[in-house]
Order: structure tokens, then sequence, then C-alpha cells
């Protein structure tokens, strides 16, 4: 399968933090064919290991999305949920969203007031998660719970997969469906690729939850070297364009500097040999290179980096617009050339790729 082929039908797959195993098993599948072995932790990360010689590298992407939890089934059948992750207020009203159950995945919206009995004060109103109400089309709580309804369900957004002009596809869970697809596209190649060094290639788990799954992989596999994928900042709209300079369709990037600096202060400055890595690789393969330098950004490559004695750390992404919406917009040129830098530098860490400050 391509690598937007395998995008589009991960895309379609409901996997909310630490409900990750569904695309877990796709993913799992598209291993088996490519005859990669994989193993699964206690956690749900999926890992495929390639043997080589010099510094082990872990690269690595997340599985999951962010979204809801059940927390209530109201007299009336309707749902009351808590958020998980970002997911931002202004986007929620009259949202369609995919319920998990265990009895299958239930279709519901989020309810919107009717516009002809809003009056002029609440027009302008965006209600918090905790405030608004799920209707699945139930009229009762024992219809709720018959159809399988319970208190800690995963919500998430209803798969959807546009594909537009230039070939951009936009929808939901491109974040981080995208690096999957481009992690899945590297496995492929890497399972055939010229000698190089030992690969750990991590499908992580409960990054929007709270940032973690990857460092458990990475605590059980101790690498020299972490790279993670994920998307950046799109700053090519009017409403982005005083936050940097990474362009839709402009190529992969490299993140020079993260910081969250909202409640969890932490980020990633980069290992400067890496930068150097990708750097020549991007020059030596006339693949574009764009950089990125953000607040309000953070990754769980920003717990890797410091397990065990530290990993050098690098991100690298794609450019995406309209971020933890459900129309994430995305070029799959850029993720076709991050796969290609991603081949193309791996092979240049051999057993004497120097990771000293000096």
């Amino acid at each position: 399968m391509s690598l937007t082929g395998d995008l589009l039908a991960l895309m379609a797959i409901p996997g909310l933090s630490g409900h990750e195993d569904r695309v877990r098993r796709a993913i799992a599948e598209r291993l088996d064919a490519a005859g990669l072995a994989h193993r699964t932790d206690v956690l749900g990360n999926l890992i495929a290991e390639i043997p080589g010689d010099g510094p082990r590298v872990m690269i690595f992407t997340h599985m999951d999305q962010l979204g809801f939890v059940v927390r209530r089934i109201e007299d009336d059948g309707a749902l009351r949920v808590e958020r998980l992750g970002g997911v931002p207020e202004r986007t929620m009203a009259a949202q369609a969203v995919t319920v998990g159950t265990r009895a299958g995945d239930l279709t519901g919206v989020i309810a919107t007031k009717a516009h002809h009995a809003t009056q002029p004060d609440e027009k302008y109103v965006v209600l918090k998660a905790p405030e608004i109400r799920i209707d699945c089309g139930f009229s009762t709580r024992a219809e709720a719970e018959a159809a399988g309804v319970r208190i800690g369900d995963p919500v998430t957004w209803r798969a959807q997969a546009l594909e537009l002009a230039n070939g951009r596809i936009a929808g939901t869970s491109v974040d981080d469906r995208a690096g999957c697809a481009v992690l899945l596209d590297l496995a492929r190649r890497w399972a055939d690729a010229p000698p190089g060094p030992p690969v750990a290639l991590v499908w992580s788990v409960q990054e929007e939850f709270n940032l973690r799954g990857a460092q458990v992989a990475a605590q059980a596999l101790a690498p020299r070297i972490a790279l993670q994928i994920d998307l950046m900042l799109a700053t090519d709209t009017p409403d982005m364009a005083d936050r940097g300079d990474m362009r839709l369709g402009g190529g992969p990037g490299i993140s020079l500097y993260s910081f969250h600096g909202r409640g969890t202060l932490n980020g990633v400055i980069p290992h400067p040999a890496l930068v150097r890595l990708f750097e020549d690789t991007a020059a030596a393969t006339a693949i574009p290179l764009q950089r990125s330098a953000q607040t309000g950004v953070l990754t769980d490559l920003s717990y890797v980096q410091l397990v065990g004695e530290g990993v050098a750390a690098l991100d690298l992404g794609f450019p995406m617009r309209h971020s933890h919406s459900p129309v994430e917009m995305v070029d799959p040129a850029d993720l076709t050339q991050l796969a290609d830098l991603l081949a193309a530098a791996l092979p240049r860490i051999g057993p004497d790729f120097a990771l000293d400050r000096d």
C-alpha cells in the first residue's frame, strides 16, 4: 500500500488515547505483510527492531488521537463527557462523533441549541467540554445502556478524510496518523535497506494524554539517538503568519526549539550533531528542509530525551494546518519527502557517529 493509502486507512480508525488497539492492529498487519517482526508492550506501544551496527536509533510517532471520555449518561439518554487531550472548545459545537462501546461504535452529535431560540447573550458563548451534551438519538438512559454505552467509553470525532485541491488531505487524526504512515513507509524501505545502525521503530500510545507512552518504550530500548515524527504548525495562513515560516507543501521540517510554557514546562532543544546530519542529508539529496521554533508546542520527545544517561534528540515533522480540529490538513508530498529524508539519513549514522558536544 502507498503512504497516502496508509494515511487514509489509518484516519478511518478511532483510537483515543488509551484505546489505540485497533490502530495498532492495523499497523501490525502491515508490518506482517512487510515481513517485519514486532511486539507490543504492556502499555500498548508497537515496536519493530531492525539490527545494525552503530548507536541504537529509536524513531517513533504516536497512534492516539484526542477526544472525550463518557462521564455520565443523562436520564434522557444524552451523554456528558470529559475532554481528553487538547480539544479546542470552539471546534466542538454541532460536530459528529463516534462513541466506542463494547457492543460496537455508535454515532452521535454534539448538541447545539436551535438558532431560532438562541438569545443575544448566547450567540458568542463557547461551551466548555463538561457542559456539552452528546445526542446519539436515544430517548432514555435505559436505551443508551442497552446499546452498550458505559461510563469511561471513548469518544472521538467521527472519522472523515477529504481529498482537496493539489492532492491535499483534510480530516480527523492526521495528528498523528500521518506520522504513522511515514514510519510504515520507512519500515518497508528499511527492511531491505543497506547496512546501518540498529533501528527501533515505535508506534507509541497516550501522547495526547500525558506524553509518556514513548518514554516507556525508550526505557526498555535504551537508544542513544531518538527521532520523533509529528506535525509542525503550518504558518502559511493569515492567522498563523507571525508564528514562523512553515509552508504546507514546502517539504519536511526540523524543530530547533520547542517549549510548552503552559502547565507542563518542558520542550526540546535538539542535539547539534543530529541537526547537522539532517541539514547535510537534505542538502545532499535536494530535499527541501523547513525550520521551526515554537512556544506552545510539546511532544513526547521531551521525556524520551531524559531517559538513562540522556538521549540525543531531534523532532522531525510535516507542516499541518488546523491542528486538533476535525479537519486537520496535510500535503502527502511533504510526508513522502520526510520518509525520503529519513531513509537517506539513517545510513549516515555509522559506528563512529559522534555524539559528543565538541
